[in-house]
């Protein structure tokens, strides 16, 4: 399986971010997952409602159109309109077939910033198969939570692709380098995460914007491939098979006991 994950720092425009999604699939090949940050539609750091729009609307319906004219599964973030007045940060999750969303479960009240007061939580774990592999779907601070990643694995994800826009600080980026390999141990499974690139000071005041530091963790929480914090393209094929291998040799989703 050869996956693509494409680290930018999204703008405000979402007709901008858009344009962006669509040339980067433009120029991909023999791909058969772009996958796109947490809040590629537009970053933090804005007020979100005005900008959300349904599943049907505009801006999901042009990236289907990009992932059916690619043939390839499109992952990216954008923001969903919630019954109860705030929005919902969901992953959009369409193409080869498939056509399905993730609503961010565990949302990011920590270090100072409330994304609960504007955004609603989801409740639903996804695993789509693509291409005859389980892929599992979780958002930033979802990562911080073994359980959700163990779920996955138990519904059948060999991979989990966690899209993220991580806020920058003292620590974060050792945090984040951390939790991907530990959430690969926890579930002997494959971990693509995508972030934002580091959009400068200024942007970065305004809210989680993001570190880059994209990474793909092996099935035994080995740094494969790592993007630094400029934006950047990374192309990696991995082996699903490398996930059922780590379970034989360490089977710790079987040997658990809470």
């Amino acid at each position: 399986m050869r996956i693509a994950l494409s680290q930018f720092a999204a703008h405000t425009d979402t007709e901008r971010n858009l344009e962006h999604i669509r040339t980067t699939v433009a120029r991909l090949s023999d791909v058969d997952i772009v996958v796109f940050p947490e809040a590629a539609m537009a970053r933090f750091g804005i007020p979100l409602g005005p900008l959300a729009e349904p599943l049907d609307g505009k801006w999901a319906t042009a990236v289907r159109q990009i992932a059916a004219d690619a043939g390839v599964l499109i992952v990216a973030g954008m923001f969903t309109p919630s019954p109860d007045g705030r929005v919902t940060n969901t992953l959009l999750i369409t193409g080869k077939g498939i056509d399905t969303h993730y609503d961010k479960i565990h949302l990011f009240d920590a270090f100072g910033f409330t994304e609960s007061a504007t955004v609603a939580p989801g409740s639903r774990t996804v695993v789509a198969e693509v291409d005859g592999v389980g892929v599992g779907f979780a958002t930033c601070y979802d990562i911080r939570f073994p359980g959700l990643f163990q779920k996955l694995a138990d519904d059948g994800a060999l991979v989990t692709i966690v899209p993220a826009s991580w806020g920058s600080g003292p620590g974060k980026r050792e945090q984040w380098e951390l939790l991907v390999r530990a959430r690969a141990l926890d579930s002997t499974a494959w971990i693509v995460a995508c972030g934002q690139a580091y959009p400068g000071d200024e942007v970065a005041s305004k809210g989680p914007t993001g570190i880059g530091y994209s990474a793909v963790s092996s099935p035994l929480g080995e740094i494969r491939e790592q993007l630094g914090q400029e934006p950047g393209l990374l192309i990696v094929d991995i082996d699903p098979d490398e996930a059922l291998a780590a379970r034989k040799t360490v089977p710790v989703l079987a040997n658990r006991r809470f």
